[in-house]
């Protein structure tokens, strides 16, 4: 019995995650403005150099709070999130203060930049001089996303 759980976990472990036109089957009707795949990897690689600076706001209550306190950053947040209805109101939030946000397709990949296990679905990258070439360069594609209507 002991043995079957470690079998379990390695084949848990060797399977292949999925890839970024499968993550787009399972996204939200509002995840506008998605990113490409390449600004999604420039957002996760932006997010886990914030983690080890710790200057990330992660998870909706605490994003909706420095959003309101008026935080600069960048809002980055999980197109697979469901119901909708969790943090459906963070891109408007984001609009009326002129913060630039996107979404990217996986949940689970937000949480792991993050330096988590668990799945995060809101994360905001806040400046700072360690990365501030990376932070830049994915500020102006994210900005450069057409907004909703």
């Amino acid at each position: 019995m002991a043995r079957e759980q470690p079998a379990a976990a390695a084949e848990a472990e060797a399977t292949p995650e999925l890839s970024y036109r499968e993550q787009l089957e399972f996204l939200n009707p509002i995840a506008q403005p998605l990113a490409s795949r390449k600004l999604t990897r420039k957002l996760l690689k932006c997010i886990r150099k914030a983690t080890k600076h710790k200057q990330i706001r992660r998870g909706v209550k605490e994003v909706q709070k420095f959003i309101n306190k008026g935080e600069k950053g960048i809002t980055v947040l999980a197109g697979d999130t469901m119901p909708i209805d969790v943090y459906c109101h963070i891109p408007i939030m984001c609009e009326d203060r002129s913060l630039p946000y996107a979404y990217v397709p996986s949940k689970a990949d937000l949480g792991t930049a993050a330096g988590s296990k668990r799945p995060t679905c809101a994360i905001l990258i806040k400046p700072h001089e360690e990365y501030q070439e990376t932070y830049d360069e994915c500020l102006e594609e994210v900005a450069a996303l057409p907004l909703p209507l």
